[in-house]
């Protein structure tokens, strides 16, 4: 069980072990001080996603077994990199992963608005 809190400031839901996700590989959207990515955005990811952070440098799929319908603990920064660009992409919206605010690390605010996540999280509370 992850002492981390999420978004509500509630106890870190388990977001994904298969495939195992986290900067600590224990299945949550945990943010220890190593982890200067802040892979805190527990998402579920898209082709469009995926092939949009490729462009972008960030090839996902080289993870092995990563795939649309993963979940995964996102950096915060990438998420909102996707979020920012939808409006000029073509694949809009779809490009930006939906998230689960429950197993979202509060550390995600950091760079993220909290509107924001919900605007594209499958649980809205």
């Amino acid at each position: 069980m992850s002492k981390s809190l999420n978004v509500f400031k509630q106890p870190l839901a388990l977001h994904s072990t298969s495939p195992m996700t986290g900067f600590l590989r224990n299945g949550y959207c945990e943010v220890p001080g190593a982890d200067f990515g802040n892979h805190a955005v527990a998402a579920e990811v898209t082709d469009e996603f995926l092939d949009f952070t490729a462009r972008q440098g960030n090839d996902l799929r080289s993870i092995g077994g990563m795939k649309a319908g993963c979940k995964w603990c996102l950096c915060a920064s990438r998420w909102l990199e996707a979020f920012e660009a939808r409006t000029r992409e073509p694949a809009g919206d779809k490009i930006v992963p939906k998230i689960y605010l429950k197993a979202t690390n509060e550390k995600a605010l950091n760079k993220i608005k909290l509107e924001d996540l919900k605007a594209f999280a499958v649980d809205k509370e």
